[in-house]
């Protein structure tokens, strides 16, 4: 119900896009028809040959099925060194190093103790990425509605960090239940092997509290990181077409777009793994720590424990952010849908600045 309610509302929206150069002035098609079915003005008219028009529910279902596809797959990928992160924030005595963890998880549990918590990583993230990707285009529209086309583009990141915190509030929630069980079963010896037998232990001992106990310190390293993950990334992505790549985006081949997005990607997740790393090393504790608050934990690691297993989650973290942006920009490439430019600021803005 929530998510229909958002998805009306950016529907009825009159601004389809934030930062639209390009306008449609008339309210029907030559047959007579609206442009969309809920409004007269389209912001932005679609490029001929997309699948769907820019803003519409089917555009927010394509990004959410983005979401799933990258955020699932990556975050599955990069179990191994996500298990052995783990391992090292919580148990730094014996796991002393990124090759020490892997060398003690082999030495104790063969090559197929790596895949540890599979199985919740690939369900908690893919419903992460729906929520997270989906909704976020469709705050973005929303809060643009709200504070109209040229405020949005003089405050574009504020408009980023505001639309992905408010994603991301509703994906941490998605991801919850199966980041308790992956943690569960990645740090507790012996507890669990999978999924189906994590569950109803967790329940069983802790009841419903086991899955959402670690949903305000996952919010305290979820949000940060999002809010990170998106606003730097269109604003590095802003730059890169500015100042580093040799010629406009639209003379960019689809190839060489991808390319950019990846590295944009990339920088922006460097910066996402050391805000969140702190609330990430308590989410790891809380969850193998029976009844233990989030302040106790905390309190218990110390500022210096908080930065535990910091450098693997860089490289894992820098990696997954880049690689969630190709898959999510190529899965729009792949489906044709709409990919507007980097933002310009509008005529009317224009106008009033005497910008030419």
């Amino acid at each position: 119900m929530l998510f229909t309610s958002l998805l009306e509302a950016a529907q009825n929206s009159p601004f389809k896009t934030p930062f639209s150069a390009a306008s449609c002035q008339t309210s029907s098609r030559s047959d007579g028809s609206k442009l969309t079915p809920n409004h007269q003005i389209m912001a932005a008219a679609a490029a001929e040959g997309d699948s769907c028009e820019f803003g519409s529910n089917t555009y927010f279902a394509l990004c959410g099925l983005g979401g799933i596809i990258s955020c699932g797959l990556t975050h599955t990928m990069v179990v191994p060194l996500d298990l052995v992160k783990c391992r090292l924030q919580v148990d730094p005595v014996k796991y002393k190093s990124v090759f020490n963890g892997f060398a003690v998880t082999l030495k104790e549990d063969g090559v197929k103790g790596l895949s540890k918590g599979w199985a919740p990583t690939f369900f908690g993230y893919s419903m992460q990425g729906l929520c997270k990707f989906g909704l976020y285009e469709v705050f973005k529209v929303i809060y643009s509605d709200a504070i109209g086309e040229e405020n949005s583009y003089l405050y574009r990141t504020w408009l980023y960090l505001a639309a992905s915190a408010s994603a991301e509030f509703f994906a941490d929630i998605a991801l919850s239940p199966m980041e308790a069980a992956k943690v569960k079963i990645q740090t507790t010896p012996g507890f669990a092997n999978t999924l189906r037998e994590a569950l109803p232990k967790m329940s069983a001992q802790e009841g419903i509290a086991a899955f959402y106990k670690g949903l305000v310190p996952l919010w305290m390293r979820q949000i940060p990181y999002t809010m990170m993950k998106f606003a730097c990334f269109e604003r590095t992505l802003e730059l890169l077409y500015k100042y580093v790549v040799p010629k406009p985006r639209q003379d960019c081949t689809k190839g060489e777009q991808l390319v950019v997005t990846f590295a944009a990607g990339y920088i922006a997740g460097v910066f996402c793994a050391i805000v969140s790393h702190p609330a990430d090393t308590v989410v790891s504790k809380l969850n193998q720590a029976k009844g233990a608050s989030a302040f106790d934990v905390a309190k218990q690691l110390g500022w210096a424990g908080l930065w535990g297993g910091l450098v693997p989650r860089i490289v894992m973290i820098g990696t997954l952010t880049a690689a969630q942006w190709f898959i999510y920009d190529a899965v729009k490439v792949y489906l044709h849908m709409p990919r507007p430019p980097p933002p310009e600021m509008p005529e009317s803005l224009k106008a009033k600045l005497g910008v030419a």
